[in-house]
């Protein structure tokens, strides 16, 4: 196996200090893998529609209460997922109103500049981006403290 290779998440080099949207690499990283649960909180979300009923595949992503109440239950979880949702969504919405859809695809499902300009014709340059999406993970950062 080559070295590196058996790392999760490939460590590349921490953008500098002086730049105005610098976090610590590790801030980002979690930052990153916070955003990268997006797709989870939008299933749990859409799959919890307020019946007394606990969806049977939610199980691994439920988290523990003491409420006894199933609906309330069903409530409290539809409103955590939003609430995260709605955190990355307004960072993408601060980051750049215009390409805010574009800074959120990419931050929920991992897809490159490349990918963005290749196939959903991203419009603006390499450089604009990735100062956009630095300011996604500044703002977010903020918000999450």
């Amino acid at each position: 196996m080559e070295r590196g290779k058996d790392m999760s998440t490939t460590i590349r080099p921490e953008l500098s200090s002086k730049n105005k949207y610098w976090i610590e690499r590790h801030r980002y990283y979690e930052l990153k893998h916070f955003c990268l649960q997006y797709p989870i909180w939008k299933k749990s979300h859409v799959a919890l529609d307020g019946l007394s009923r606990r969806p049977v595949d939610l199980t691994g992503f439920s988290r523990t209460n003491a409420i006894d109440d199933p609906t309330a239950k069903c409530a409290e979880e539809r409103e955590y997922y939003s609430k995260r949702m709605e955190l990355v969504e307004q960072a993408a919405i601060a980051a750049d109103p215009d390409l805010s859809s574009y800074i959120l695809q990419a931050v929920t499902e991992g897809i490159s500049y490349e990918h963005l300009k290749a196939r959903l014709k991203i419009p603006c340059c390499k450089d604009t981006y990735y100062d956009l999406y630095r300011r996604f993970f500044w703002m977010l950062s903020k918000a999450r403290q």
